[in-house]
């Protein structure tokens, strides 16, 4: 069942100089459980999509309806439904006070969304433990390591029993075991507690290891989804690399025959094959060479990445940071030059409504 969808999804950025096209008509769906990664470069309209899809910015075209609720007609209920963790590391952002404890946050966090002193007691016991902050309640936030902060961040996303959070950059800043171990947390929030993730990364790795899907976005467009591993072969086969004892174009030529083989070049001494899965041709190509007498010396496989995936679709790497299509709202709110991750004053707004959703209407 769907719990996220869009179609035609855009947002153009206006200065008195220039109008850039951040988004360029999205369509995307995410179904209930999944965690689906949004990958691309900085600058390609990443955090600009993240950004409308959790109403901190308005849409200057397109449809969407998230956890049920319309994204235009309906954005305080797109509020209370979600949970959304940005991209800067807790005290550093402003989203917690330096000066409160762990379980201070948290239950102020819980009465924003107005649940009960009970209830939340009750999620904050379930999060610290579910994200290994048990122990760190009467520590002050600003005591915390950075991973630690980014645990409490998400903690704070989650507090509220969303149906699905968003995470935008969940392991920028954190150094290698630090980011292993939020993987491990973030993937049991989908196994133990049944959060659906729609996270933002530019990390290759963090995608393969999390990722049910990934929708890969440039220039303001997605331009390709699906299963990371089958998005590999599809667009790029396994690199199968092998000498041979005996006559390296003999064996080159009986190779090549086989119908697994896309592309096929001698390397020195090497013998250099696209392949398509590698995994499941190797024992016939094995066989044919054995078979006419021509012994093997060495093999070696190699997975495609997502970064010739995205190489193979538009000519540059993924890594490449240089593109600038993603202006950030500053750009919007006549702050200066477009940069990424910058907050205006329409995303501080709407960064409070979603803390506070639960006390709109109150009175």
């Amino acid at each position: 069942m769907p719990i996220i969808e869009a179609s035609g999804l855009a947002r153009t950025f206006s200065s008195r100089r220039r109008k850039v096209e951040a988004v360029r008509g999205v369509d995307l769906t995410v179904h209930s459980g999944e965690i689906v990664g949004f990958l691309g470069p900085n600058g390609a309209g990443k955090t600009t999509t993240l950004r409308m899809l959790t109403t901190l910015l308005r849409p200057t075209a397109g449809t969407a309806t998230v956890a049920g609720c319309d994204l235009l007609r309906d954005p305080l209920g797109v509020r209370r439904r979600i949970g959304y963790v940005p991209q800067a590391i807790g005290v550093t952002a402003g989203g917690t006070d330096p000066n409160c404890t762990v379980a201070e946050e948290l239950a102020i966090q819980g009465r924003a969304y107005r649940l009960s002193a009970a209830d939340t007691a009750a999620r904050v016991g379930l999060l610290t433990r579910q994200l290994d902050l048990t122990g760190l309640e009467p520590r002050l936030c600003k005591t915390l390591s950075g991973g630690q902060r980014r645990r409490l961040d998400i903690s704070l996303g989650l507090i509220h029993s969303p149906g699905v959070v968003f995470l935008d950059e969940p392991t920028t800043g954190l150094d290698p075991q630090s980011r292993s171990n939020m993987w491990e947390h973030i993937t049991s929030l989908r196994e133990k507690l049944g959060t659906t993730i729609f996270l933002t990364t530019h990390y290759l790795e963090e995608a393969d290891a999390l990722c049910d899907r990934v929708l890969i976005i440039d220039n303001g467009k997605i331009i390709a989804s699906g299963v990371p591993e089958e998005l590999k072969r599809q667009i790029a086969g396994d690199v199968v690399t092998l000498s041979v004892t005996g006559d390296h174009a003999q064996a080159k030529d009986i190779l090549a025959g086989h119908p697994s083989v896309r592309e096929i070049a001698l390397d020195g001494r090497s013998i250099r094959m696209t392949v398509e899965h590698g995994e499941e041709a190797l024992p016939a190509m094995l066989r044919a060479l054995d078979g006419q007498g021509i012994a093997l010396a060495s093999i070696q496989l190699a997975r495609p990445t997502l970064d010739d995936v995205f190489l193979t679709l538009t000519g540059r790497s993924l890594r490449d940071d240089s593109s600038s299509a993603d202006p950030g709202p500053d750009f919007a709110a006549g702050g200066g030059e477009p940069h990424e991750g910058g907050e205006s004053s329409e995303d501080s707004t709407a960064k409070d409504a979603l803390a506070g959703a639960g006390n709109k209407g109150r009175s």
